[in-house]
């Protein structure tokens, strides 16, 4: 089990370098708007959004390489990406440059949203998958805490403190790419691809105790005559309006918007610079609490409860922050609202995706379903940022987290009526079972 849980947290550490990549570009946000001294439209959909393009495209695309060359060796290149995204970024003079560097390093975010849950879930037992999965989450959030302190401590130490704020990500990205080099292929990947004897060998270290013929048997079994299948067969269908659905609502909840945005957000509330990035860490520390909470009671609770405690969350908490805009509360009200959608969210949604998509579609068509899951995480992801700035001068910062409240009670919807638990059960019979859904 100690090696299998080592093995879990160094694929979970893309999950570090998702986090920190995602967050970093906020606290850069409106010092390169004046720098480059460029509108709201450009800023929002170039220099903020290009790094959730490239995220999009390698979700979209993430697929290929996971399942070509393997789980391990995608992880590798996703290392690569992150340190030539990060000192790029770091030395570019103009925003054309500066975005296709974020650009590179959204390919890394969206590629491992596929490779690295996906690699996670083949080496855990049933029982531990939930848990060992959501290190990816916790990784995350953990990252996200990272770069809004590192943003704090990195702003005003020059005039060009954001060049530090981007490219110090690439220590980080280095020692994982390093880290990911000890790790062994998936088994269920090296089975697929008819390369038994190795994966016998990464069975048995995995536990010596257990029947290796008969696991490889089971696989091979979920794998036998499915060569020419593929995630839109009416077999699947079922499990890929899940996977649709999961992401949609994640989305709709406004989260990557708000971590994008938050020192904006927070100064639209009324804070002072200085008190809105002092209140994005507090966003990071919040996060990562509750991530925690969530990865400890995921294979307990089961995912459902999970995703039913964060929907009723984020009902009250969006409703209390779009209040607060449309009131014209001022001071901590909107930080501590928003305090309250970070814990709803790292508990339910954000402790719950990953897993969620990992487990849904079998073997053959994991890494295919993953990569459609993550797409349409990461399309919605790239659309909603972009907008933020506009809309928030458009039709008001209230309006905005209201559309987000109403999206979370059809989330609710979804959790009561739809969404199946998947805690305990292995991947080969959760496959089988959702499979008949529509047989």
């Amino acid at each position: 089990m100690r090696k299998i849980l080592m093995w879990s947290i160094t694929a979970a550490l893309a999950g570090f370098l998702f986090g920190f990549d995602t967050v970093v570009i906020s606290g850069a946000d409106k010092k390169l708007q004046l720098l480059w001294n460029t509108s709201d439209a450009f800023h929002g959909s170039v220099v903020m959004a290009m790094a959730l393009w490239g995220t999009v495209i390698g979700a979209l695309l993430g697929g290929i390489p996971t399942n070509k060359i393997g789980r391990k060796h995608t992880l590798l290149i996703i290392g690569i990406f992150y340190a030539v995204s990060a000192i790029g970024s770091g030395m570019a003079n103009d925003p054309i440059t500066f975005a296709v560097f974020r650009f590179i390093g959204g390919l890394g975010v969206g590629v491992s949203t596929i490779a690295a849950p996906t690699y996670i879930s083949e080496i855990a037992p049933a029982k531990d998958r939930g848990r060992l999965v959501s290190l990816y989450q916790f990784n995350i959030v953990f990252g996200i805490l990272v770069a809004f302190l590192s943003n704090y401590l990195l702003n005003g130490i020059s005039e060009n403190d954001w060049r530090w704020m981007v490219g110090v990500e690439a220590i980080p990205a280095v020692i994982y790419t390093l880290f990911v080099l000890t790790i062994p292929q998936s088994p269920r990947w090296l089975i697929s691809k008819g390369r038994i004897n190795e994966a016998k060998v990464i069975l048995n270290t995995i536990d010596p105790n257990q029947d290796v013929e008969k696991i490889i048997q089971g696989i091979n079994n979920s794998n036998d005559n499915l060569k020419h299948e593929n995630i839109f067969m009416k077999k699947y269908r079922f499990p890929l309006i899940l996977a649709f659905l999961m992401a949609f609502f994640n989305q709709l909840s406004g989260i990557n918007a708000f971590l994008y945005y938050a020192p904006r957000i927070f100064e639209e509330a009324g804070l002072g610079e200085r008190t809105a990035l002092l209140s994005s860490i507090g966003v990071g520390i919040v996060n990562m609490i509750f991530t925690l909470l969530g990865v400890f009671l995921i294979d307990k609770l089961g995912r459902k409860t999970l995703m039913y405690f964060g929907s009723i969350g984020y009902i009250i908490s969006l409703g209390l922050v779009s209040a607060a805009f449309y009131l014209g509360w001022t001071g901590m009200a909107v930080p501590i609202f928003l305090f309250l959608f970070i814990a709803s969210h790292a508990i339910g949604q954000g402790a719950v995706i990953w897993v969620f998509i990992s487990e849904i579609f079998p073997n053959h068509l994991r890494a295919s379903g993953q990569a459609f899951g993550s797409s349409t995480h990461w399309v919605l992801a790239a659309i909603i940022p972009s907008l933020i700035p506009f809309l928030f001068s458009s039709i008001g910062a209230g309006t905005v987290f209201l559309i987000f409240t109403i999206a979370m009670v059809f989330q609710l919807i979804f959790v009561k009526f739809m969404m199946p638990e998947t805690k305990g059960i292995t991947l080969e019979k959760l496959s089988q079972k959702l499979e008949n859904k529509y047989q």
